[in-house]
């Protein structure tokens, strides 16, 4: 056991005088035999053990003393390690209850901040119903739905360099060649046909919304409808849906709507359509888009993936020259069926050796008998910079075959020979047409640009573009022929809290479809190399009997479309803007637009062979939209 220095040394001592007094002195030598031991001997023995006694005695004290003091201090280690102890469990009971306290400080600043949210929410609550109270309600509640009226109204014009005969709409593919008589007159119109009234009914379930959008303006016209002096326009469906949205991503929308071919701006959502900011009503070339019937499912995965797919109303469009009449497509509307049974004009001609008067007139609108609905489908995803969108259509064409007509000459068919139109051996032909396309959208600085590329291509797929290029053509046998088209689109538009400006480049291309008749010995199709350009340069005089309002149509001037190129510039600027104030009362702005537009046909016989038509075209537009 190992002991304090001072205290063992006082051991040693203590051991040592023991020692020695046990030994004692040394006995001096007994003196001789026969010596005397006298008293004063014996006293000093005596004194001797009474010094070693003394001192034994001492250094016995010591020891109790050194006892004692050890046991003071084992007691003082004791009570420090006791009052450490202590210590120990009074700084563990305080570190608990401090960390109690923290967290008793930590769930009352969450209380307080959740009164404050609260406080706040009860604040614009109050506040939203003071503003209820004094402003007029822009949705209205009836029963268990609201409704919501919207639109805007409009006063706008265009002036084109070269006249079309056209509205705030430009027929994009009927820009005229140059030898038309309307090359050379520019045209004026104004026009307050594209104001715009609209309304959106809205009901909730416990697991789904209920939604029915309808909208119209007035780009339509009747039998009597002119620019005369009432200019009675009628008023147009332009959509016209209901739609059930689950909780789940699932909903099911059916009317009159825009195409799935159409781009959004968020998922695959209606009334969400990424449209051109044009002022021109049939928007810019490039821009695929229908609004028809559809039947759409779509699912939202999550606000990252939307998978849609319709079914949709079907049209087939038809361009083709020099065929005989061994085809039937479709027909004129029936007044009866509600299709359009107006007519545009007639040609009446003589029979040279009959003297037999006949009359032939153009429908205003001709509708085929389509076999079955366009389907689209669309994969569109938002991975967190930008919107993508992939689709596709399907769509089947069919037409009735007539092997034995001919107009020109007796024809063999079989065993039978006739002379003149006949329906002998008649057949349907069909084909299966369609396309893919893609879209893509970037915003940048804020969301204050946006850039879009767009772009669409297949085969029978023409209408879907801006442009209205056809769908098909003919062959000579009277089978359909579908035409190849493509559609592409740029876009970058600048956002700021006055002004918007925009910048849209696009073209459509169609393809040659043509073919030889080895009866009539002709081509016939569309955009033939032999067909004759060589008057699309030469102007010729007017109709007689028009009076002065049927321009003289052009000799020799096939001039199939091959690519239509279009660029737009243009702005708007917001003179008011009441989502800024504490009232809205709706939104004011103004705008121009710039438009360049060139018709390229396909190159064919004679000199010049390549023509071209071209159009500059300047609208302007002054808007009033409801809040």
């Amino acid at each position: 056991m190992k002991c304090a220095w001072n205290v063992c040394a006082i051991l040693l001592m203590a051991t040592g005088l023991v020692a020695q007094t046990s030994t004692g002195p040394k006995p001096r030598k007994a003196k001789a035999a026969g010596a005397t031991l006298t008293a004063a001997d014996v006293q000093s023995l005596k004194d001797a053990m009474a010094a070693q006694q003394a001192a034994l005695a001492q250094q016995q004290q010591q020891i109790q003393e050194l006892r004692e003091e050890l046991r003071h201090k084992d007691q003082a280690v004791q009570q420090a390690q006791s009052s450490a102890t202590d210590a120990t469990t009074k700084a563990d009971a305080a570190q608990a209850e401090a960390s109690q306290q923290q967290q008793s400080v930590v769930a009352l600043k969450s209380d307080v901040s959740d009164l404050k949210t609260n406080l706040a929410n009860t604040v614009v609550t109050v506040q939203e119903a003071q503003k209820a109270a004094t402003e007029p309600p822009t949705t209205l509640h009836m029963k268990g739905v609201t409704i919501t009226p919207g639109g805007f109204f409009a006063a706008e014009f265009v002036r084109r360099s070269r006249a079309l005969g056209a509205d705030i709409n430009t027929p994009l593919n009927a820009v005229t060649m140059p030898g038309a008589s309307a090359n050379h007159l520019s045209e004026f119109f104004g026009s307050g046909r594209q104001s715009r009234v609209s309304m959106l009914v809205e009901g909730k379930l416990a697991h789904a919304k209920l939604t029915g959008y309808v909208e119209a303006d007035f780009l339509s016209a009747g039998i009597t409808s002119n620019n005369n002096q009432s200019n009675s326009y009628t008023l147009r469906q332009r959509q016209a849906f209901g739609q059930v949205a689950f909780d789940n991503g699932f909903s099911f929308t059916g009317g009159q709507m825009w195409s799935l071919v159409t781009e959004t701006k968020k998922g695959v959502d209606n009334r969400s359509e990424a449209l051109p900011m044009t002022i021109d009503a049939q928007y810019t070339a490039g821009f695929s888009w229908a609004r028809q019937y559809g039947l759409r499912v779509s699912k939202n995965f999550g606000n990252k993936v939307w998978f849609a797919v319709s079914m949709e109303n079907p049209q087939a469009t038809v361009s083709s020259h020099g065929n005989a009449a061994n085809f039937l497509i479709g027909s004129a509307g029936a007044g009866g069926g509600l299709y359009n049974s107006g007519i545009t004009n007639c040609t009446t001609t003589t029979n040279s050796t009959t003297g037999a008067v006949s009359t032939v007139c153009s429908p205003a609108a001709s509708y085929a008998f389509n076999p079955s609905p366009d389907v689209v489908a669309k994969l569109a995803f938002e991975p967190g910079f930008g919107h993508y969108e992939i689709f596709g259509v399907y769509s089947r064409f069919r037409d009735r075959v007539f092997p034995c007509e001919d107009v020109l000459a007796t024809t063999v068919c079989g065993a039978t020979t006739t002379a003149g139109p006949n329906a002998t051996a008649a057949y349907n032909s069909s084909k299966n047409g369609g396309g893919m396309g893609a879209n893509a959208r970037w915003s940048f600085d804020h969301k204050h640009i946006d850039f879009g590329l767009h772009g669409f291509g297949g085969s029978g797929v023409g209408r879907y573009g801006s442009a209205g290029l056809a769908d098909t053509s003919l062959r000579a046998d009277g089978t359909l022929d579908l035409i190849r088209s493509y559609q592409g689109l740029s876009t970058l538009e600048w956002h700021g809290p006055k002004l918007d400006i925009y910048l849209n480049a696009g073209a459509e291309y169609a393809s040659r479809a043509a073919s030889f008749d080895p009866i009539t010995l002709k081509a016939v199709g569309y955009g033939s190399p032999s067909f004759n350009n060589a008057g699309c340069f030469t102007e010729t005089g007017p109709v007689v009997g028009g009076n002065g309002f049927v321009p003289g149509g052009l000799s020799g001037c096939t001039a199939d479309t091959r690519v239509l190129i279009e660029g737009t510039a243009g702005f708007w600027w917001k003179l008011y803007d009441g989502s800024k104030e504490k009232v809205n009362r709706g939104r004011v702005q103004w705008g121009p637009q710039f438009s360049y537009v060139t018709r390229n046909a396909w190159s064919g016989s004679g000199t010049p062979n390549e023509p071209h038509g071209i159009d500059a075209m300047l609208f302007t537009s002054f808007r009033y939209y409801l809040p």
